[in-house]
């Protein structure tokens, strides 16, 4: 369990490493997927050949979870959750989606085990406790990335195609602003105030994002894709380019 969660926590300091070194999503998604193909073959042939199936476990067994043994390994689905958010969302999103899955996930799983016993349950197998350590971490996660990563990062890296979604500012939609008859300027909130809305809103998607059961699949695809969707549809709404 220990290795794994290492291993977990690590993808997200991967990912920092590629884009504080300004690696694009367009040279990591490819890469993704040539990992993505291999891997997923190997796993049908295991199931397919209990032989080949006792080698893999013996040798990767420490960093596979029980259902892993006889389901799939979750490497697929994380690879997979990784490929479709870097592929299809805006280069902070994508890159905010990973880290919310690589720390909130690990924060949720480690602090729902030593306290969620003394909290209620979200859901089966998921404690309160877990969800606020998501949520905690999430905040802290996109305050991190947006409010000082992304500032100490040549800024020729995030424009054009790669632009941020996220743009420093959140503006109340044209159709309010009709409504209310106020102007774009009266609700436009930047800076340190705008930053800490869009974390508690990262916070509140990783923390909703990993409770959710979403149709049984694996959370390792499940997270960073609800994660993905709810910053984008939120900076669709909000967001001030």
């Amino acid at each position: 369990e220990i290795p794994r969660k290492i291993l977990h926590v690590s993808i997200g300091f991967v990912t920092l490493y590629l884009y504080t070194t300004g690696r694009q999503p367009t040279s990591i998604h490819p890469v993704l997927l040539t990992l993505l193909i291999p891997i997923a073959a190997t796993d049908v042939i295991r199931h397919n050949y209990p032989s080949v199936n006792r080698f893999y476990i013996r040798c990767l067994g420490a960093l596979m979870r029980e259902s892993e043994v006889d389901g799939w390994n979750g490497t697929i689905s994380y690879l997979l959750g990784a490929y479709l958010v870097l592929l299809l969302l805006p280069k902070d999103i994508g890159v905010m989606s990973i880290l919310l899955l690589s720390w909130c996930d690990t924060a949720a799983s480690t602090f729902g085990r030593l306290w969620g016993k003394y909290t209620p349950q979200v859901r089966r197998g998921k404690s309160l406790a877990g969800s606020i350590a998501a949520f905690i971490t999430g905040i802290a996660t996109a305050g991190l990335f947006w409010g000082v990563i992304s500032h100490y990062t040549p800024a020729e890296y995030d424009t054009g195609r790669y632009a941020f979604a996220f743009q420093g500012a959140l503006v109340l939609p044209g159709q309010v602003r009709e409504l209310l008859g106020v102007s774009k300027e009266v609700v436009t909130i930047s800076g340190g105030l705008a930053l800490g809305v869009m974390s508690i809103w990262a916070g509140l998607v990783g923390s909703v994002s990993e409770a959710i059961d979403l149709f049984g699949w694996d959370d390792n695809v499940t997270i960073p894709v609800l994660c993905g969707a709810g910053l984008w549809a939120f900076l669709r709404t909000f967001g001030h380019g």
